[in-house]
């Protein structure tokens, strides 16, 4: 049977982050129901009404909560929900999603407290200000707490549906998905990137044809001094600019891409984990167990009998 989601709109609701909802979990086909649903016809940021084909008896038959971003209300604003909302929300127990803002509608219901989470960094002061028992993270693109996952603001938002059918379905789903909608299956870095500045796109220099450059090279041993000749610069000047452009250090960034391999060698081939770890660049049996566990929490194994056979 499908996963249902239902889709929670309050007023002041965001169309971008609506529409993210339903065209990404929709483009991963018929493994998931959208159901959009609200107390009635809502008004949206933008002037315009959408009257939700459900009401909130939706959020009973829901695998998935979605929230979407909203720009006005109790929220954002004096940090109230309505009686029927924060009834609803505290009754769901299933997976929890926001996007953007709809984080501020989690918060407000006490669900956030003492939890990770994220939202759009435009926003932070107001709603840190709001809700200070969360631990609220305004850098990364999303944040992943198991039951409850939040996201920052708009394209963030389809980076964590990608990664929601990614971690239900595999990177083969996640793909498919991702270029149907014409987007990429992951980005990286964080919000740091769009807060200072954006990635230069084909000037020649900064840092994105080391990247490409790299990834064509994941399972050699690369070093940070190697990347930066490749990229003519001194190790300090591009680490500073490799920060900006992606929101983490080139280990970091490298490490990262590594384990990514490493999950679509588990998925798609048959390989002994030993030799996923010498093809991703991670080495070791033992260092790809450590790292894979450090960055999903489960071990190869586990993870390709979750997800080799699915798709």
């Amino acid at each position: 049977m499908a996963h249902v989601i239902a889709v929670l709109l309050l007023d002041g609701v965001v169309p971008f982050d609506l529409g993210t909802a339903t065209q990404v979990f929709s483009a991963a086909g018929d493994r998931y129901e959208v159901r959009v649903c609200g107390e009635g016809p809502v008004r949206t940021e933008h002037g315009f009404t959408i009257v939700p084909e459900h009401g909130l008896e939706a959020l009973d038959q829901a695998d998935t909560l979605l929230i979407p971003g909203i720009h006005r209300g109790g929220p954002v604003t004096d940090g109230t929900l309505p009686d029927p909302i924060y009834a609803a929300l505290s009754a769901f127990s299933g997976r929890i999603v926001s996007i953007c803002t709809g984080a501020s509608v989690l918060a407000a219901a006490g669900l956030l407290d003492g939890r990770p989470a994220a939202t759009h960094w435009a926003w932070a002061k107001r709603i840190a200000g709001l809700y200070p028992r969360v631990a609220w993270d305004f850098d990364v693109l999303f944040v992943d707490d198991g039951d409850v996952l939040t996201s920052a603001g708009v394209g963030a938002g389809i980076d964590l549906c990608l990664h929601i059918i990614r971690s239900d379905h595999g990177a083969d789903v996640a793909n498919r998905a991702a270029r149907r909608c014409v987007v990429p299956p992951w980005r990286d870095g964080g919000q740091a990137q769009f807060i200072e500045r954006p990635v230069p796109s084909g000037s020649g220099t900064g840092t994105e044809r080391t990247r490409a450059w790299v990834l064509d090279r994941l399972a050699e041993p690369v070093t940070l001094e190697e990347m930066a000749g490749h990229a003519r610069m001194s190790v300090r000047t591009f680490t500073r600019r490799f920060r900006d452009e992606t929101g983490m250090s080139p280990r970091q960034w490298l490490l990262r891409r590594r384990v990514e391999q490493a999950r679509i060698l588990l998925e798609s081939t048959d390989l002994a984990v030993e030799a996923v770890a010498r093809h991703s660049g991670l080495g070791s049996a033992t260092a790809l167990r450590q790292h894979l566990h450090a960055a999903i929490g489960v071990a190869p194994s586990a993870y390709r009998r979750t997800f080799r056979h699915t798709g």
